[in-house]
């Protein structure tokens, strides 16, 4: 069994303890982090290499952004795609070498797209538009099995909000984008494992605003995904989120998905 796990941390450094407990308690073979918020060459090394997830493979810049996958499995780099095509670190990709050999590995963050859904006003969301564009037009390409993971800050259906009509002019949810990333999936026939394993129209968020979850509010989205090639998304044998880590102190606004292979 192969277990690969995908968390947007919202800063590594910040969280590192929260990374450890999760790596301990959990023990996925492979972790694709998103918005991890460091440069590279000062990502936090020690504790991964002292709980054994020896392969590494960095995106990162200053601040902002940034992807990172991590592994108890050998790896070799894959790709590093600039969707946006302005520089940011948004994505990694790495091809298994040991246990799953050959399963290439893609670990994406997809920009959110700022506040206002229309291109002409907001540059941001046209950016995210044109990300997805690229993605699509790799996508079709791809003729190996591949596993996409990460945030793609867009729930995609009306179950995967606490209230379709009251967000359907919000950005994560409106139909351009829904319809964009629909693009994307059909370009390779992606397998949306969290719905495979989490059937419509049961409870599958992966993120909460702050503000909302402290009040205890459970208006969620679900933005994070793991997607698979066809013929990879047979030997997937199960799926599941772990929530708990959102009531940890001071939490990530996303929490991790798990998916377990029999490969």
């Amino acid at each position: 069994m192969l277990k690969i796990a995908t968390w947007n941390i919202n800063s590594v450094r910040l969280r590192i303890d929260q990374v450890e407990r999760f790596l301990t308690e959990q023990s996925p073979d492979v972790l694709c982090l998103q918005e991890i918020k460091v440069a590279e060459h000062l990502f936090p090394h020690e504790m991964f290499e002292r709980l054994g997830y020896t392969h590494r493979a960095i995106h990162g810049q200053k601040g902002y952004h940034g992807v990172a996958t991590v592994s108890r499995v050998p790896f070799a780099e894959y790709s590093r795609h600039d969707w946006q095509d302005n520089g940011e670190a948004r994505h990694v990709g790495v091809e298994l070498q040991g246990q799953g050999k050959g399963l290439i590995l893609e670990n994406v963050y997809i920009p959110a797209g700022g506040d206002v859904a229309d291109r002409e006003v907001n540059p941001k969301f046209g950016q995210k538009l044109d990300f997805l564009a690229r993605m699509t037009a790799w996508a079709d390409k791809i003729d190996r099995p591949t596993l996409i993971v990460g945030d793609f800050n867009i729930a995609p259906l009306e179950c995967d909000v606490y209230d379709h009509k009251a967000l359907l002019k919000v950005v994560s949810h409106t139909p351009i984008e829904v319809e964009t990333l629909g693009r994307f999936r059909d370009a390779h026939g992606w397998v949306d494992l969290g719905r495979k394993f989490i059937p419509a129209p049961e409870r599958n968020y992966s993120w909460w605003s702050y503000r909302s979850y402290w009040r205890n509010k459970d208006q969620g989205r679900r933005l994070d995904h793991m997607w698979a090639s066809p013929d990879l998304a047979g030997q997937a044998t199960a799926h599941r989120f772990v929530e708990e880590t959102r009531k940890w102190e001071q939490p990530s606004d996303h929490v991790p998905l798990v998916t377990e292979f029999d490969l």
